[in-house]
């Protein structure tokens, strides 16, 4: 394969990176000396002086207001966005589909990572896809303290939905006193596509106080977000060939693009999300006489989305815009096509989180409890059958969520024991869904409404857990734990409309239990030099969505072939070495990182138990990946206030045996970039004025599991080459003022969809 010049650019660069930092090695020593003043025991990329909120054994970033104050951040996932060998699938601002994903993890195998907020659970373990990602909208960027990210299922204290990794959220406690804070952004993206040719904006407005009783035990914050957004298109619509019958109306203005899977012409864009969110945010804390400390959190996130404006490219003869035909059918340049529908959309949701945290000595014990409730109070979807049912307001669908969400709950036990950090615990989770799809006569109004379909299902796990840190000498520590999970999906059932009524089929219930070791070991080599290894394994079990996915046939009989009854649970052993060296005010570090999958759960086209071909999740017989992480990070680069951190990875994600499609063997896994580079540069240019910019590379990966597409247009992964760039300027010790370009050059990106084009941002912040 030829490689673009862009490419092997980025492999000269990446490679430079990787081996200056040789042998492999990853990771970095927050600067927080001990009693002896050795070097500090946790090894963590990124802040210098707050401890990690996580257990951080492999590869562990944390970030602070250091690194997000250099950052465009509208969304709180915007924060990671520099984070080595990591991403966000965030199509646009306001995207609530936006998945997290580490090293060889595909984009939607949401399932894979563990997202919390102060400790609370936001992962939505529901589905594994693009449509069951984290709940990010709980939380603005500006309640944000701190962002611990580690890469891996390394410690026994997490289930398997830890195989990708673990994102800590932690926001900003209640100040001394009293305080109060807003924060104003306007955003607007100038966006060019086929026969898209307009700007997009809107803004956020936050606004709150934090309170702390500076002689009582009470503390309390309180905040509104409100954020509103022009989403640019998400998806095209294409012609649909035809062969013989009567002739179409001539048109013009449809767009060719030869490098599309399919190849018909593009006839126009899908309504945009024009979404408008609120989020209100309270926190209050009491601190007890016996050390003892209470949090209860409530967020309320509500969010609209209206997609009633569809775009057409095609024009008949006088000019006039061509939505529909007398037969459905136009006629472009000689040929013959049908037109695709074109639906209207609007959506609701109204979403809560409620959590309560206890932390104490109990005996030689510190004991936390975290007990959480995440509930989808409501989420509908009414949506058009074709545009001219949409603006007349005729047929539709309207799709409720009825009784959603999931509780967690964690109960961990910590003590020191002579040379042993020891630590016990159980944690445990209730996911449970139920979704129902009625016919409406007006799909406005909803009215008339008339069962079509419904699902739903439960999961439920329960975890036991050990883990010990045992300084065995005086620079060597090791670690090792074990967990115990067992695990239950039941009450699945699905339903849809016969001849006769409402017909049903329930499934059978599952369950398993798992046993999951974790072992490392950490030691200072020298002065300055640090190495950790870290080995585990883990299980991730199914999601009602993966479980539950059967269907129907056109006879409205239920198709045992459509879904995959003895769906096993996958399951990993991981491996990652790290090295650690600080020169200075230069900090090298690097990894070296192994993972072997059984049995990957998969979303693929391949025979079913009985031989008929289809398209479901399945599994994937063994996925193996392997790969190499550097990051330098460097203060006073040369100048006074000038700050570097830059982070490469080569990665080699395979498909390695797999029944299901025996031509995706051998083939690296969908999605994954060989090559990820991401930076951030920082410099004060005077006492109240800060810039900065940030780059984002990955190299151009495959779209299928057989590795046959590959391109740089709608329907592919594509390469990605992104710079952005922020100015600020303190303007008074209250107030700060900032101007933002996303997205500088313009690439324009796609992950199947196509990602945001340049965007520029100003802000506005006021603390008092």
């Amino acid at each position: 394969m030829k490689l673009s010049p862009l490419s092997l650019r980025a492999r000269s660069l990446a490679s430079v990176a990787l081996f200056a930092l040789a042998p492999p090695a990853l990771a970095e020593t927050m600067e927080v000396a001990d009693a002896t003043g050795q070097m500090a025991e946790v090894i963590v990329v990124g802040q210098r002086d707050a401890p990690i909120s996580i257990e951080p054994r492999g590869l562990s970033v944390s970030l602070g207001e250091e690194q997000f104050a250099a950052i465009n951040a509208v969304n709180v996932e915007d924060l990671m966005k520099y984070a080595p060998n990591f991403f966000v699938r965030k199509r646009y601002i306001g995207d609530a589909n936006g998945v997290p994903g580490f090293r060889g993890t595909h984009s939607t195998q949401s399932a894979r990572t563990l997202v919390l907020v102060d400790g609370f659970v936001i992962s939505n373990f529901l589905g594994n896809s693009f449509g069951f990602p984290p709940k990010w909208g709980v939380v603005g960027p500006g309640e944000v303290k701190q962002f611990d990210i580690v890469y891996g299922p390394y410690s026994s204290r997490y289930p398997g939905n830890s195989m990708g990794g673990i994102i800590s959220i932690a926001t900003k406690p209640p100040a001394d006193g009293v305080e109060s804070f807003a924060t104003a952004q306007y955003f607007v993206q100038p966006y060019k596509q086929y026969g898209t040719d307009k700007k997009f904006q809107g803004y956020t407005g936050e606004a709150g106080f934090s309170w702390k009783q500076q002689d009582g035990p009470w503390s309390a914050r309180l905040s509104y977000r409100r954020l509103e957004n022009e989403g640019h298109p998400q998806q095209f619509y294409q012609l649909n060939t035809v062969t013989g019958g009567a002739a179409g109306t001539p048109v013009t203005g449809a767009v060719t693009d030869p490098d599309l899977i399919t190849k018909t012409p593009v006839s126009g864009a899908y309504a945009t999300d024009d979404t408008a969110q609120d989020q209100v945010r309270a926190r209050i804390g009491y601190d007890f006489s016996n050390g003892w400390n209470a949090t209860a959190m409530l967020v309320a996130w509500l969010s609209d989305g209206d997609g009633t404006n569809p775009q057409t490219y095609l024009r008949d003869a006088n000019g006039n815009p061509v939505f529909t035909t007398a037969n459905n059918r136009v006629q472009v340049a000689g040929k013959t096509y049908t037109l695709p529908a074109m639906n209207l959309s609007l959506s609701e949701k109204r979403e809560f989180l409620g959590g309560l945290r206890l932390a104490g000595p109990l005996a030689d014990w510190n004991v936390t409890l975290n007990l959480s409730h995440y509930l989808v109070d409501k989420q509908r979807s009414r949506t058009s059958t074709g545009y001219d049912n949409g603006i007349r307001n005729g047929v539709g669908t309207d799709t409720n969520q009825g009784d959603t969400g999931w509780w967690t709950g964690d109960l961990l036990l910590e003590r020191q024991w002579g040379r042993h950090d020891l630590a016990v615990g159980i944690n445990s989770n209730l996911y449970y869904t139920d979704q129902t799809t009625n016919n409406v006569l007006n799909w406005r109004a909803a009215s008339a409404p008339s069962f079509a379909s419904r699902t739903q299902g439960k999961t439920r796990q329960l975890g036991l857990f050990i883990d010990d840190e045992w300084q065995v000498a005086d620079a060597v520590w090791l670690t090792g734990g074990a967990r115990l999970d067992q695990w239950r999906a039941f009450d699945g059932s699905i339903g849809t409309q016969s001849k006769t009524g409402p017909r049903f089929q329930d499934y059978a219930s599952r369950q398993k239990t798992a046993v999951n070791p974790t072992l490392g070991i950490r030691a200072e080599l020298a002065e300055d030099w640090m190495a950790q290894l870290s080995l585990a394994t883990a299980t991730r079990f199914p999601t009602v969505g993966e479980l539950f996915q059967g269907k129907f046939d056109s006879n409205n009989n239920f198709d045992f072939g459509s879904f995959d009854p003895n769906l096993k649970a996958e399951t990993s052993r991981d491996a990652n070495l790290m090295l650690h060296h600080k020169m200075g005010d230069v900090r090298l570090t690097g990894s070296l990182f192994y993972q072997r999958v059984e049995d990957a759960i998969f979303s693929q086209q391949g025979f079913n138990q009985f031989g008929v071909i289809t398209t479901s999740f399945k599994n994937i017989d063994l996925v193996r990946q392997w790969g190499m992480e550097g990051i330098i990070e460097a203060v006073d680069v040369g100048l006074d206030g000038l700050d570097l951190d830059f982070n490469a990875a080569w990665i080699d994600a395979q498909t390695v045996r797999n029944r299901s499609v025996p031509a995706s063997e051998g083939v690296q896994f969908p999605r994954i970039p060989k090559w990820r580079l991401n930076g951030n540069l920082r410099y004060r240019l005077a006492e109240d004025w800060k810039i900065s910019t940030g780059w984002r590379y990955a190299s151009r990966p495959n779209t299928n599991l057989e590795g046959t597409q590959r391109g740089d247009t709608y329907g592919y992964t594509s390469e990605l080459m992104i710079f952005d760039a922020k100015l600020s300027w303190q303007v008074t010790d209250q107030a700060e003022f900032s101007f933002g370009v996303d997205n500088i050059g313009n690439d324009k990106a796609w992950v199947f969809h196509p990602y945001p084009q340049r965007t520029f941002t100003v802000e506005l912040k006021w603390k008092g």
